[in-house]
């Protein structure tokens, strides 16, 4: 079998449910997740990108909210896994090989200038309007 995608394929592997700092138990566990739920179903949409970009919007809202008004630092801990089980979901939901997504895009943008705007760095391509 080549690289892992799909709800099924990362059903097969052999994860663990300990943290264990391991991708194969992050995603294997988020599967687990997607299949015992049954997402991919129609009828529950997991696997409608639009929906799941609304779900994520909803999460980083909490995120912001959990900072911005100084809720505990568990608080917002907890919505940033929050946000990272969607993300690692939206692979398996496009059935994208997430992590070797990552490590093509870090090669790209280790190569890229970091620019100073209004707000703080950015590394991003984009043309200064200097």
């Amino acid at each position: 079998m080549g690289r892992k995608e799909s709800v099924e394929d990362w059903i097969l592997a052999e994860g663990t449910s300990v943290p264990d700092g391991s991708w194969l138990t992050m995603m294997s566990r988020v599967a687990s997740f997607h299949h015992k739920h049954s997402f991919s179903s129609e009828e529950n949409h997991g696997h409608d990108m639009g929906y799941r970009i609304a779900l994520t919007v909803e999460e980083l809202g909490e995120l912001s909210a959990a900072i911005t008004k100084g809720k505990p630092h568990s608080e917002a801990a907890e919505e940033l896994a929050d946000l990272l089980i969607l993300i690692l979901g939206h692979s398996l939901a496009m059935k994208v090989d997430l992590e070797s997504e990552f490590h093509n895009k870090m090669d790209k943008i280790m190569l890229r200038k970091a620019r100073r705007g209004n707000l703080g760095i950015r590394v991003t391509e984009y043309e200064s309007e200097d």
